[in-house]
C-alpha cells in the first residue's frame, strides 16, 4: 500500500470524522485527529480477524467509529447517531455490542489492564491473535496504567502492543507542564519492553514498527500533532474540548480537501 493510497483513505476518514463531530456538536476533535492515522491503519491493514483492539484513550471514540465504518464494520446510519440519545456509539466506547468494541473505556486509565488480561487469557488458552491497546501520553498520569505495566512485563505478554498517542497535550495543558514523564521511552525500557518511537502520522514508519518481530511486549510511542491537518486546531489545547462552529467546520473541510 503506497503513500498516495493511504493519504486518500485518510482524507476520506478525516472528512467523515469532522462531519460526524460537527453534526453532533461534540468536542474532543483534536485528539481524534492525532490518533486517526494509527487507528485507521490498524483497522484497514495491520490487524487480522483474531486480533483485538482496545481504545483506552476513550475520547478518541470518533476515530474508532470512523475506522470501523471505513472497514465496512459500521454503516452510515450508525455514524449519524453519534453521541445522540439512545445511541450505541457514544462519546466513549461502550463495549459488548460490536465485535470491534469489546470493552467500555473512559477518558483515561481503563484500557491497559483490560488489554493485559485479554492478552494473558490468549496465552493461557494458546489462542491466536494479538491485542493492540491505544493510549494517550497524558493517560500515563494514571497509576492504574503503571500497575498494568508491571503485570504485563512480568508476564512477558509478547502478544500485546501498546500504542501511545503522544501529542503533548491533555485537558489542562501540555503533558510536560501538568506532570512530565519524558523521556517516556527510557521509562518503558526499564520494564524490559520492546520500545520504539515513530512519527505517528507516517504510516510507513508505523507499519515497520508494527511488523517488527518482538519477544517482549511492544510499546510504540507515536509522536503526533493534536488537531493534525487543521491549522487552527494543531497544537491547541482548547480543541481537547471545543465543538466546531459552522464557520470552523467549513474551514476545516476546506483545509483537509486542499491538494
Amino acid at each position: 500500500m503506497g503513500d498516495v493510497e493511504f493519504k486518500s483513505l485518510l482524507k476520506k476518514a478525516k472528512l467523515r470524522l469532522l462531519r460526524m463531530h460537527y453534526e453532533s456538536k461534540v468536542g474532543h476533535i483534536g485528539g481524534n485527529l492525532s490518533s486517526l492515522d494509527a487507528i485507521l491503519y490498524l483497522h484497514l491493514f495491520a490487524m487480522k480477524n483474531d486480533d483485538l483492539f482496545v481504545l483506552s484513550k476513550g475520547h478518541s471514540a470518533g476515530a474508532l467509529y470512523v475506522a470501523l465504518w471505513m472497514a465496512g464494520k459500521l454503516d452510515e446510519g450508525d455514524l449519524e447517531k453519534f453521541h445522540r440519545d439512545g445511541t450505541r456509539i457514544a462519546g466513549h466506547p461502550t463495549g459488548g455490542w460490536h465485535p470491534g468494541i469489546r470493552f467500555s473505556t473512559g477518558s483515561l486509565g481503563h484500557g491497559l489492564g483490560l488489554s493485559a488480561g485479554a492478552a494473558l487469557a490468549r496465552k493461557i488458552k494458546a489462542a491466536p491473535g494479538k491485542v493492540f491497546c491505544l493510549l494517550s501520553d497524558g493517560e500515563w498520569n494514571e497509576g492504574s496504567n503503571w500497575e498494568a505495566l508491571i503485570f504485563l512485563a512480568h508476564q512477558k505478554l509478547d502478544n500485546l502492543t501498546l500504542l501511545i498517542d503522544a501529542n503533548g497535550l491533555q485537558g489542562f495543558g501540555g503533558t510536560s507542564e501538568v506532570a512530565t514523564l519524558e523521556p517516556l521511552a527510557e521509562k518503558f525500557r526499564t520494564f524490559a519492553l520492546d520500545v520504539r518511537e515513530v512519527d505517528g502520522h507516517d504510516h510507513a514508519a508505523l507499519a515497520l514498527a508494527l511488523a517488527a518481530q518482538a519477544t517482549l511486549p511492544k510499546v510504540i510511542i507515536m509522536r503526533t500533532v493534536k488537531g493534525k491537518g487543521v491549522s487552527f486546531m494543531e497544537n491547541r489545547m482548547e480543541w481537547h474540548y471545543l465543538p466546531m462552529t459552522e464557520e470552523q467546520y467549513k474551514k476545516a473541510v476546506e483545509e483537509v480537501t486542499a491538494p
